[in-house]
């Protein structure tokens, strides 16, 4: 599995260099998003930008990043999602619990939003 990692202050960027995010891959991904989380990363941007293709397994590795975001009371935003895969994350009624957003900038201002809202709150 290719992919690489932009580790930041306040969020690190998760990018999947492959096509497809299938049962294959999956099991990785999944692997390395939890070894962000214990390295202390609470905020995860997973960039998509290069995958055309997910199914199931795909979907439970982006619920296991949300999750993990979650319960370390951070965010889990997804960027750069083709159509196809925007469709599916709808048709499986994600989209709902699933922060998507079209750009890798848009996804570091809506973290950012989201750590200051925390800080006023007191979290």
């Amino acid at each position: 599995m290719k992919f690489t990692v932009d580790k930041k202050e306040r969020y690190c960027t998760f990018k999947l260099d492959e096509e497809k995010l299938n049962s294959l891959i999956a099991p990785y991904v999944k692997s390395e998003l939890v070894i962000l989380n214990q390295e202390g990363y609470r905020n995860i941007i997973f960039d998509m930008s290069l995958v055309t293709f997910v199914d199931s397994s795909g979907l439970s590795a982006l619920l296991v990043g949300h999750r993990i975001s979650q319960e370390a009371k951070g965010t889990f935003v997804l960027a750069g999602c083709n159509d196809a895969v925007i469709k599916l994350i709808k048709i499986s009624q994600l989209d709902s619990l699933l922060n998507v957003v079209p750009t890798e900038s848009e996804a570091t201002d809506y973290i950012l939003m989201e750590e200051v809202q925390r800080e006023i709150e007191g979290e």
